[in-house]
């Protein structure tokens, strides 16, 4: 084949080679027109696609810009501040409201029913069955009842702090559960028991038997302290407090709430103490055992309604930095300051928390109520001084807001401290008006009521007074006073502590004809029941169950709606440990009423073989005294507390 040396363009085209032959110059050429076409196909395809964007396919737009309004709506409907049981953010309209709020309620008649069902009757199984001396066995269940109560401050203050509601509930379920194995097993297995006794001496129980009779009674104790802790916050954290609405709802649960714990007491103090008295303890111990189980079956069913507080840091630390910073600087001041620094609203006197990543945590447009401080109140101003100056230490440094939520803490004490002689009062429930009662004619027609069964009255009267407070007082209270509450929490409470006077009061009068009817028939000194039907004692029961349902109910709402957000659950747990301190305080009048009435070799008030020697007349108007006192004390603090919460302001 001939070469091409010859071409016009020479040796220096940028495409021949001048040596080149015939089929490499086909062959180059061939990959150039390859090139120019595959340059031209991309260009044609650009200019499609660049033209279906823009004039073909509007509905493709539509579908684009529809997705975005969803994860914009869905960014905008999410519950700031909470999450589901995954650890996602939880989402309005998904999670919360008084579906998932239902499932407390119910989880709460099994968890009353597993503690009252061995509560209420604890006494006699330490007497009878374990040996222990009746003054013994009172005071373990006095300990048992005050420590269950008491630890509720624990669960409470974890709910706040590390973990959330649903996860404290359920590490507390399962120890209570534990505990009610424990006690059934032991119940159950006679070598686990003291043993029987032989003649009039009754050998008590002791050494690992009783070691294992303290550890199940005190998980159980510790379980229903978390539950109480929790539980109640649980619930009322469901609703959205930044509406009327739910705000009314959030109400309605804490009636029901305590409508919910009469259901399960009533099947504890009837069903479940006849099983233990007729078919052994093994049977009430087995059927609360099984209750709390199946009370952890449903709370988990509802696990993915729930919204769940996330915790906010320990709120003990939080007070005790306060307290501690505002001491510092009071003592390394010179001069005490007698006025409030009229601080200007600046970025640096504004509110501000920082997240781990170092940005500033946006304003929580979700829950507005109660508004954030900028500047401190006039209140507590020893307090101020945490917030005014600049700390000796960066631990000590205090926001405003800080401050003003120790401030809330410090005013609500006082309110908790006048319902202690509340709850005094009713501890009388389960011991004098136990004994007036057994003394008593206890038959209705046929039926004889065991005198342990008595605190059925207060829980059918609770039982039959909250729906028609929360369907008929309320709804008239709201278009009387035209308020969003109707009946304030204080108010409420104020109301219950009325009634307490009035039930001791009662208490007194109905003893005055117990013992006249005892004098008359000649029964003072005597065993024998009395011609007088033990109803009489109901009377008392009346007030003060509808004293307890006002003050629980009202205390709860009360300390969950004013405390700061990150204190709630600790707060609410005042409601309980006030109850326990009742108990306590119960104790420690008798032992002092017994102490001054015995001096000078008098006799006792309250000590002695025969309840009818008793002047438990004179110490019914005793507490009537004290309780009408404590209410003095409570109209002092009460009508100088401002609300801070929306519903309870209007």
């Amino acid at each position: 084949m001939k070469s091409f040396s010859n071409n016009k363009e020479g040796p220096n085209s940028p495409f021949l080679s001048p040596n080149w032959t015939l089929s490499q110059c086909l062959l180059s050429s061939i990959y150039l027109n390859f090139i120019n076409t595959l340059l031209t196909f991309t260009y044609i395809y650009f200019l499609i696609i660049k033209t279906s964007i823009f004039t073909s396919s509007p509905q493709s737009l539509r579908e684009r810009k529809k997705e975005r309004i969803m994860e914009v709506e869905e960014e905008v409907s999410r519950w700031e501040g909470y999450a589901d049981w995954r650890n996602k953010a939880a989402v309005k309209g998904r999670h919360g409201g008084m579906l998932a709020a239902s499932f407390t309620l119910v989880v709460e008649i099994l968890e009353n029913l597993a503690y009252l069902a061995n509560a209420s009757n604890l006494v006699l199984y330490l007497r009878e069955y374990m040996h222990l001396s009746p003054s013994k066995s009172a005071n373990d269940v006095t300990n048992f009842m005050g420590t269950a109560f008491l630890l509720a401050l624990l669960g409470g203050f974890l709910s706040d702090a590390f973990f959330s509601t649903y996860v404290i509930f359920l590490i507390s379920a399962s120890i209570e559960f534990l505990g009610l194995i424990i006690l059934t097993i032991q119940a159950r297995t006679p070598s686990l028991m003291p043993p029987t006794c032989d003649g009039p001496t009754c050998e008590s129980v002791s050494g690992s038997k009783a070691a294992m009779l303290f550890v199940g009674l005190y998980l159980v104790a510790l379980g229903v302290g978390g539950i109480k802790g929790s539980l109640p916050s649980h619930g009322a954290e469901q609703f959205d407090e930044s509406t009327p609405k739910g705000r009314k709802q959030r109400s309605t649960y804490f009636n029901y709430f305590v409508f919910c714990l009469a259901c399960g007491a009533l099947v504890a103090v009837t069903f479940v103490v006849w099983l233990e008295d007729n078919k052994g303890w093994e049977w009430g111990f087995g059927v609360s055992t099984i209750a709390i189980f199946v009370s952890i079956l449903i709370f988990l069913s509802g696990s993915k309604f729930y919204r769940n507080k996330i915790p906010c840091g320990s709120p003990l630390t939080t007070i005790l930095k306060v307290l501690l910073a505002a001491s510092v600087k009071s003592c390394s001041s010179g001069s005490p300051s007698n006025a409030v620094v009229n601080l200007a609203i600046s970025p640096s006197n504004h509110l501000k928390e920082v997240t781990e990543s170092g940005e500033l945590e946006k304003p929580r447009q979700q829950e507005p109520v109660p508004p954030p401080q900028t500047q401190l109140t006039n209140s507590l101003r020893f307090l101020n001084r945490a917030a005014e100056e600049k700390p000796d230490h960066k631990l000590l440094e205090c926001t405003i807001q800080q401050v003003e939520d120790v401030k809330i803490v410090l005013k609500m004490l006082p309110i908790f401290a006048c319902t202690i002689m509340l709850n005094c009062c009713l501890a009388q429930l389960s011991t004098f008006s136990v004994q007036q009662a057994a003394s008593m004619n206890t038959k209705i027609g046929s039926l004889k009521i065991p005198p342990a069964s008595l605190p059925v009255f207060p829980v059918v009267f609770i039982m039959i007074l909250a729906p028609i407070y929360d369907h008929l007082i309320i709804p008239f209270a709201r278009k009387t006073t035209k308020t969003e509450t109707g009946v304030t929490h204080l108010q409420r409470i104020g109301v219950g502590l009325v009634l307490s006077i009035l039930a001791m009061a009662v208490a007194a009068l109905v003893e005055i004809k117990r013992k006249g009817v005892a004098k008359d028939a000649g029964l003072l000194d005597s065993k024998e029941t009395l011609p007088i039907t033990f109803l009489w004692i109901a009377l008392q029961y009346l007030f003060l169950g509808s004293a307890d349902l006002f003050t629980l109910a009202g205390l709860l709402e009360y300390f969950f709606t004013e405390a700061p957000a990150s204190m709630r659950s600790l707060a609410t747990s005042l409601s309980w440990a006030s109850l326990a301190m009742g108990y306590y305080l119960s104790s420690v009048i008798v032992s002092i009423v017994n102490s001054i009435t015995g001096s000078s070799g008098n006799r006792p008030w309250l000590r002695g073989e025969r309840i009818n020697r008793y002047k438990l007349d004179y110490f019914y108007w005793l507490m009537c005294v004290l309780s009408a006192a404590n209410f003095l004390h409570y109209l002092f603090w009460a009508m100088r507390y401002k609300y801070r919460s929306t519903g309870s302001r209007s």
